[in-house]
């Protein structure tokens, strides 16, 4: 009877008993299963959610999944995007919040073939290159707003070729440049056979317009919702230490996110400098936003401009230290 009771009481007063199933959450990664994500692998696998009470479900990506149409329609409670993204849909009607940025820095790069023509920017002008889309054209676009050339394709402008993701465009001489990450694409460059002294590379954070990269965003409406944002700040602390694991223990988080690859198609050398390179976006970041990180970005998008900019206005309540806060206590 004195137990009937005592589990009567807890339901009521919502405390978790050592038999009740922990809360789920299901993230929504903004590509495929990659050392990119490691953090998030490692958390699961060395049980770093589970001690937070958390039943996590990581759901690759791909390229055709946009991560703020998974969220909008019910299929994630919290996704990884890249911020401009993020604000595109934001200002759309997908009303994405910032809850935590566990990669301090960007590692988006233009990489080009000496033998184009290309050497500085200046040099763009009437060249074909390669651009992600499905949101992460929005960094290039601002950027080449900022020197000035249109990208319709017309005379003294760029033209665009959607790029897949890979670099065959620029092994095939079909583009004079095409995008590249720092611990991906650019290693695809090399190991096709092209030596760095024959590229000439452009990092965004150089020239002036990088832009927040890997977050994690909810939408607006659940932060209503004290449960929700307890849980997710239970998420993001079990995150961070993920992080902190994978650059500790970068030949573990390999072979975790390996374990965790179910097409088979990542190779363990690839992931491993993929790893090195990740390491470094994320080293020295707590997860939590700085607010000057955000305003760098999104005076990048305004100054964008033309026919179809990424963003109209400064968006107001796109991030929020409510989460991480809990999180780091």
């Amino acid at each position: 009877m004195l137990k009937r009771l005592m589990l009567g009481a807890a339901l009521l007063v919502g405390i978790a008993t050592p038999g009740s199933a922990d809360d789920k959450v299901t993230l929504q990664l903004k590509w495929v299963t990659q050392a990119q994500f490691a953090g998030y692998y490692v958390a699961k696998d060395k049980g770093f959610y589970k001690a937070e009470g958390l039943d996590v479900t990581i759901k690759p990506g791909g390229p055709d999944i946009a991560p703020p149409q998974v969220i909008a329609g019910g299929g994630a409670d919290v996704i990884i995007d890249w911020m401009p993204a993020a604000l595109a849909a934001r200002e759309k009607g997908v009303p994405l919040v910032n809850i935590a940025q566990p990669f301090k820095r960007s590692g988006m790069m233009l990489t080009c073939r000496k033998d184009s023509g290309v050497a500085t920017p200046a040099d763009f002008k009437d060249k074909t290159l390669g651009v992600w889309f499905f949101g992460n054209e929005y960094p290039f676009m601002a950027w080449m707003a900022k020197l000035g050339y249109k990208t319709d394709g017309s005379a003294g402008g760029v033209k665009v070729i959607k790029q897949g993701f890979n670099v065959d465009p620029l092994i095939q001489k079909q583009a004079a440049c095409v995008s590249t990450m720092t611990y991906n694409e650019y290693w695809q460059v090399i190991d096709a056979g092209l030596k760095p002294d024959e590229l000439v590379v452009f990092n965004y954070t150089d020239q002036g317009v990088s832009t927040m990269e890997d977050g994690l965003y909810v939408l607006e409406s659940k932060l209503s919702d004290a449960a929700f944002t307890a849980k997710m700040a239970k998420f993001v602390k079990a995150t961070m230490k993920g992080w902190e694991f994978a650059r500790s223990n970068p030949d573990e988080a390999v072979k975790i996110v390996l374990d965790n690859d179910a097409t088979g198609a990542q190779k363990e050398a690839h992931q491993k400098r993929m790893m090195g390179e990740i390491n470094k976006l994320t080293a020295g970041s707590t997860g939590k936003l700085d607010p000057a990180d955000f305003d760098r970005t999104v005076t990048t998008l305004l100054g964008a401009g033309g026919d179809q900019p990424v963003i109209t206005k400064k968006p107001e309540g796109a991030w929020t230290h409510a989460v991480i806060d809990a999180a780091l206590k």
